[in-house]
């Protein structure tokens, strides 16, 4: 038996609940499908499980899409200052963790009961775990078969996320329906990801396991697809490589078969920057071991992997040349490494790719071809910087979407 509906938002996370919370609160009778039986399971799990809801600092800079200009509209409607307005209406206490990341101070379920709330508010149904079928565009809308029967509705919204952590349903069902209307999708790979090394890439780091530095670190400076970046962030040595934000932020951006580079000496205030220049300049510390000049600049085990390295451990800096010198700054500043690959979807937080944006209408996020037919969140080729950026992505295409409809 069919019963109309004004909108069905397929998928049940953070884009498709916070966009059905909107819609019904604005007068809209609004669907939610979802093949899970648990909803927000990737909210849940996220910030380590107290999600890290948005960033106070969260703007076009932070997303990578093909077209860079695509997430200003939506954005600039619904800024993070909005959402944690909604956080506050809550009494969900929260804290600023780093460069303007903010999290639940007590759990990710918050912000998953939040939603459900507005949900709730707006007079929302929501059905799940139900798998939806088939797709169907007819002349006053759209047809959707489920395995609980025949829905219509006049308006269709795609919110079934990426591929990332598939052991909790992740699918690439709105890329297929994109394809199924005919819409450009840019290819999908994995985003905030882990990346790989080989063993003889980093063999002088190994014993540092466990060691984390602020450092800076460039990718994907040939890109042709996102361009370069760097980011000053902190890089965690494991017995496998590097880990940590750092590289998790690179990842975005990493093109196989090239290098990132680090530079083991940045620091994000300027005492740091003259402090290394006064290191490798002239100095009144000349008797000191090189390892221990190091020390000044980095951690000590570091110090003695890179004096070691360089030939230099237990030479005093008066005894090494300029030129010497010169080639441990170079090491330090430009330290070059060759990743082998990433850990992939299972461990990628989120998508890079998606849904072309040159299909969609940034005001809106409807399709330009098909009336009605609307994509948000992850599935769309916008992907946020680490740091609550995605999140915050999924709110506000939400919000442009809710308001649409």
């Amino acid at each position: 038996m069919r019963k109309a509906w004004d909108a069905i938002i397929v998928g049940g996370g953070a884009a498709g609940l916070f966009c059905a919370g909107v819609s019904g609160q604005l007068g809209k009778k609004v669907l939610v499908l979802d093949h899970a039986s648990t909803l927000g399971e990737k909210i849940r799990i996220s910030g380590g499980g107290r999600c890290n809801f948005t960033n106070l600092h969260s703007g076009p800079a932070n997303f990578l899409s093909l077209n860079p200009h695509f997430v200003k509209s939506a954005l600039a409607r619904y800024p993070a200052t909005e959402f944690i307005k909604l956080v506050h209406s809550y009494r969900i206490a929260y804290h600023e963790k780093h460069q303007g990341q903010l999290f639940c101070d007590d759990s990710a379920m918050q912000i998953v009961e939040m939603l459900m709330a507005e949900c709730a508010r707006g007079n929302v149904t929501i059905r799940h775990p139900v798998t939806v079928k088939s797709i169907v565009q007819e002349a006053n809308g759209w047809l959707v078969q489920t395995s609980a029967g025949m829905e219509q509705a006049q308006s269709l919204v795609m919110a079934t996320g990426g591929l990332p952590v598939p052991a909790i349903g992740a699918s690439a069902y709105s890329l297929d329906i994109a394809k199924q209307f005919e819409l450009a999708v840019v290819e999908p790979r994995p985003a905030l990801v882990p990346l790989s090394f080989t063993a003889d890439a980093f063999d002088y780091l190994q014993e540092l396991a466990g060691l984390s530095v602020s450092i800076g670190i460039e990718s994907g400076l040939k890109g042709i697809r996102y361009g370069g970046c760097r980011f000053h962030e902190d890089v965690l040595i494991t017995h496998k490589g590097l880990s940590g934000p750092a590289i998790l932020q690179a990842s975005s951006y990493w093109i196989e078969g090239e290098p990132i580079r680090i530079d083991w000496l940045a620091n994000s205030d300027q005492s740091g920057a003259i402090r290394c220049d006064d290191l490798f300049g002239d100095h009144d510390q000349r008797l000191k071991l090189t390892e221990t000049m190091l020390a000044s600049l980095m951690p000590q085990r570091l110090a003695k992997a890179f004096a070691e390295q360089c030939g230099l451990m237990g030479r005093k800096w008066a005894e090494v040349s300029k030129k010497d010198r010169q080639a441990l700054k170079n090491l330090l500043t430009d330290w070059s490494i060759k990743p082998a690959g990433t850990l992939g979807w299972k461990k990628a937080e989120v998508m890079l790719g998606g849904v072309s944006t040159k299909d969609l209408d940034s005001q809106t996020m409807m399709s330009r071809k098909h009336q009605g037919l609307y994509f948000i969140g992850e599935c769309v080729d916008v992907t946020g910087h680490l740091g609550g950026h995605n999140f915050q992505w999924a709110w506000a295409s939400g919000h442009a979407c809710a308001k649409a409809l």
